[in-house]
């Protein structure tokens, strides 16, 4: 017979949505958990109408500030059969939505590059791309490679990312002058670790289970 040990790590303080790849997203109350992740997170990206390829903050070169728009959902409970209407906040302050005729060449006018606004298709496979820096022990060096996104997503990998408040407070100290903001990070679910728990404790979780609340279930890959 067999046992499952349950063991407490800490408490979930903020839930977040990102409605468009590589934008800023939102800060939720409440989330429905699905098999793909957090109802309606990448629900949008961009993709450049001249490879074809999902704009990313992997690869700032092409791409510097991606990380200056927000995006939001219309109808917030996201309680639709289809993937709700998104606003977009652009980095001059100026608001548009997904409804409107003129989004695209909006969006283009602002990022210096023709895109196209798309929702997540079922079955579709999407490629997007990643700037290595160059840097000693990566696989690449000061390069640009391509990667597959997975099937009928606008995820890089994992459909939920998990961070918690002690790697950003350790990150802090390694440089106070940096800027850790979660939003930066991307994360959909940040925890307060118990107070003994180590640095970069999230490592530590790697292949084991996480229990949040009566239902969620969440099997850490990496």
């Amino acid at each position: 017979m067999s046992y499952t040990v349950q063991t407490e790590i800490g408490t979930v303080v903020s839930l977040w949505r990102y409605p468009v790849k590589s934008m800023l997203g939102e800060e939720l109350r409440v989330a429905q958990v699905r098999d793909h992740g957090l109802r309606g997170d990448r629900a949008y990206g961009l993709v450049d109408s001249t490879d074809g390829k999902v704009a990313t903050a992997k690869n700032p070169r092409k791409w510097p500030n991606l990380f200056a728009f927000g995006a939001t959902f219309l109808d917030p409970s996201g309680n639709t059969a289809q993937v709700p209407p998104v606003r977009i906040t652009l980095p001059d302050g100026d608001i548009i939505t997904s409804e409107q005729s003129d989004c695209n060449q909006t969006l283009s006018k602002a990022l210096k590059r023709e895109v196209t606004l798309a929702a997540t298709a079922r079955g579709s496979v999407s490629q997007s791309e990643e700037y290595w820096p160059d840097m000693e022990g990566l696989d690449h060096r000061d390069t640009v490679t391509d990667f597959p996104l997975p099937t009928g997503t606008f995820f890089d990998c994992a459909t939920i990312l998990l961070l918690t408040t002690a790697t950003l407070n350790r990150l802090r100290d390694f440089y106070p002058q940096g800027r850790f903001e979660v939003q930066r990070f991307r994360p959909n679910i940040v925890v307060e670790p118990v107070a003994t728990a180590p640095s970069f404790v999230e490592n530590a979780w790697i292949g084991q289970t996480l229990a949040i609340g009566d239902e969620v279930r969440l099997r850490i890959t990496g």
